[in-house]
């Protein structure tokens, strides 16, 4: 992989990038496996009469979540997919833009970046399509009409199925980065090794 591209280093593109993959997967695996699971911690049973306030208070915790995620986490996401582009398409410029690697790790290391940068689309596309729906349907259980799905707000009795859900659904946002992340640091560090470059 060459060490630049135009006036961009290629490296710190691809490095920047793989660091951000790693942040989302450690806020998917925080999400999924502990924020969620502590919302939900002595959840009552629909039937219990202290199950009406605890699903509207979690409607009111869940936009911490959401919010969070689209000021910040979304950004990161959409960078993802331009970071790891770029890497792919400096790499498949052409032969000369690699330092002493050969021609065919070239031409396989611009389809491993490429692979990344799918894996953010996925995750970004996922998040519109799948998880913004259960976001809305969740806070809407805070609404004062919320009670059973009449009027635009939620049906209560789903609190926790919804919550539980989004957790499971939060899943492929924690397998997509890892995989983003993973393939593009071993596509980097095989190209090192091979074009005798060190880039630690």
């Amino acid at each position: 992989m060459s060490s630049s591209s135009g006036f961009i280093p290629t490296e710190a593109v691809v490095g920047t990038t793989v660091a951000m993959s790693f942040i989302l997967l450690g806020n998917a695996i925080t999400q999924s496996f502990m924020g969620v699971p502590a919302l939900l911690v002595s959840f009552p049973h629909p039937s219990s009469p202290t199950h009406a306030d605890r699903a509207r208070l979690l409607g009111s915790q869940w936009p911490v979540f959401w919010r969070v995620g689209n000021v910040f986490f979304r950004p990161i996401s959409t960078f993802g997919i331009l970071g790891y582009g770029y890497a792919a398409w400096a790499c498949s410029r052409s032969s000369s833009s690699t330092q002493g690697l050969s021609s065919t790790t070239s031409g396989n290391a611009w389809k491993l970046y490429a692979i990344s940068a799918l894996c953010h689309l996925i995750t970004v596309v996922h998040s519109a399509v799948n998880m913004q729906p259960i976001n809305a349907k969740i806070e809407g259980l805070r609404r004062r009409e919320a009670g059973h799905g009449h009027g635009g707000g939620t049906d209560l009795a789903l609190a926790e199925y919804y919550a539980r859900k989004w957790a499971r659904l939060n899943l492929v946002r924690l397998v997509m980065p890892a995989v983003a992340g993973s393939v593009a640091l071993w596509t980097t560090l095989k190209a090192g090794r091979v074009g005798g470059v060190s880039f630690l």
